[in-house]
């Protein structure tokens, strides 16, 4: 299946980098030797590396969550799609998920050599936005809380946006990429969209119907 490949290669390439700094650090998304020396590559390969094993584990988790039910419920049911079709969706979703979270730093920081990052947040940001615009009543644990799909999904985008606005107006820092989970996390519902129209407004009146 397409999301246990995408784990086995996450896990096995984030240990193996684990254990060589080396490789990681040719890997790893670093938007200065993209422009200045050619190395595309790293806009897909940093998505396969994480910084530690907590950081591993916590995407992991997430893709498996997410990305599976999508993989095995959505794309593959032929009453939506041709399966054949459907596969293809399911990894433009993931691979695009990478470079849509990507593209805002790789212009700013394309002649910082001091920026890199590295994990696959950006693409479980839009696996998990897709399945919030497909399902968004479903029940989801946001920091061990239980609440609705798209209320988690307000609350995620509310929070990236203020962290990104207060990194780039005041001295706050810290060493995670928040405008990767909103890019990418915006790519997936514009990905579901552009694929099914008419899910827009099912997530609207399913919404709604919360209200009532």
């Amino acid at each position: 299946m397409i999301t246990y490949t995408f784990l086995a290669l996450i896990i096995s390439f984030s240990i193996y980098c684990f254990n060589d700094r080396a490789v990681m650090a040719k890997y790893l998304f670093h938007p200065y030797s993209i422009h200045h020396h050619g190395e595309h590559y790293r806009f897909l390969t940093h998505a396969f590396i994480h910084g530690d094993y907590m950081h591993l584990a916590f995407n992991c988790l997430a893709l498996y969550s997410f990305g599976l039910y999508l993989e095995q419920g959505f794309f593959s049911n032929p009453a939506i799609f041709d399966p054949r079709w459907g596969k293809l969706y399911y990894i433009l979703l993931f691979t695009g998920g990478i470079y849509a979270a990507s593209i805002t730093e790789y212009f700013r920081n394309k002649n910082n050599p001091d920026y890199s990052s590295l994990g696959a947040s950006g693409a479980i940001s839009s696996v998990m936005f897709c399945f919030i615009m497909i399902s968004p009543m479903s029940k989801i644990y946001l920091f061990f809380f239980p609440m609705q799909g798209w209320l988690a999904g307000v609350l995620l985008l509310g929070v990236s946006y203020y962290l990104i606005r207060r990194k780039k107006t005041s001295s706050y820092t810290d060493n995670i990429s928040h405008e990767s989970h909103f890019w990418g996390a915006m790519f997936g519902v514009a990905f579901i969209l552009i694929l099914k129209p008419e899910l827009g407004k099912f997530f609207v009146l399913q919404v709604m119907s919360a209200f009532r």
